[in-house]
């Protein structure tokens, strides 16, 4: 990915990633539900997506319809990296250490991230 999604650009992204192509309109009326957003914010949202080449659009009418050129798989995962490069300084041992010695964790949680790690290791 050439540029980072901003936060605000993720909530239009999640939004195009569970339906699309929609246009400018059916976004603001999924996205109403949680935010006050007016017409404008969304449709400059959707022009810097747009430019950033993770969105395009093609014309039905007199409507533009948005829809997703990168998987939302492969947005995570650029974030993930960006993340832990910036915060663990690319070490992605030192991150799940992190992780693995706070208290958040659940019983299930940890089993889950321990299947994660046996299955991994199969792959090796």
């Amino acid at each position: 990915m050439k540029s980072k999604i901003t936060e605000s650009e993720w909530k239009i992204m999640k939004v195009l990633w569970d339906e699309s192509p929609l246009t400018s309109t059916q976004i603001m009326d999924v996205l109403a539900e949680d935010l006050d957003w007016k017409a404008n914010t969304v449709k400059t949202l959707l022009s810097r997506l747009v430019k950033k080449e993770v969105i395009d659009y093609k014309k039905e009418g007199r409507f533009y319809k948005y829809f997703p050129l990168v998987t939302e798989a492969a947005c995570v995962a650029d974030e993930s990296q960006d993340f832990i490069n910036k915060v663990f300084d690319g070490g992605t041992k030192t991150m799940i250490a992190s992780f693995i010695e706070s208290d958040h964790l659940s019983a299930e949680e940890i089993k889950a991230l321990k299947e994660l790690l046996d299955a991994k290791m199969k792959e090796q």
